[in-house]
C-alpha cells in the first residue's frame, strides 16, 4: 500500500443504519422515525425530546404563577427579577452551548 501523504479520515462509525452521502460527512440522507440507530437519528430523537421538554417547561410556569407566588411568598419585583435571570440564563446557555455542540456534537 503506498502512502499518499494525505491525512486518513478517522471516523468513528463505519457502517450506519442509514443511507448516507459520503460527500458531505456522512449526512444522512433519509429518515426513519421509528429507528433509534446511532448517531444520526439517535441525535435526532434526543434534540427533538429536550426541545419539546425545554418548552414544556418554559411554559408551564405561566399558569402555576400564582401558586408559586403563594407557596414561596415572593413579591412582584422577585417575580420579575426571576423571570429577567431566566432570560438571561437563556441566551447566555446558547451562546455557550452552541460552540461546544458545533465541535463536540
Amino acid at each position: 500500500m503506498a502512502e499518499s501523504g494525505a491525512p486518513q479520515e478517522i471516523k468513528k462509525y463505519q457502517v450506519y443504519a442509514l443511507n448516507v452521502d459520503k460527500n458531505q460527512d456522512d449526512k444522512a440522507t433519509e429518515i426513519k422515525l421509528c429507528n433509534f440507530s446511532r448517531p444520526h437519528m439517535r441525535a435526532f430523537h434526543c434534540s427533538w425530546w429536550a426541545f419539546f421538554i425545554a418548552f414544556f417547561i418554559w411554559f408551564s410556569i405561566a399558569p402555576l404563577l400564582r401558586e408559586i407566588k403563594n407557596d414561596l411568598g415572593l413579591s412582584k419585583e422577585q417575580i420579575w427579577t426571576s423571570n429577567i435571570v431566566s432570560v438571561m440564563g437563556t441566551i447566555f446557555m446558547r451562546f455557550a452551548l452552541g460552540p461546544a455542540c458545533d465541535k463536540y456534537g
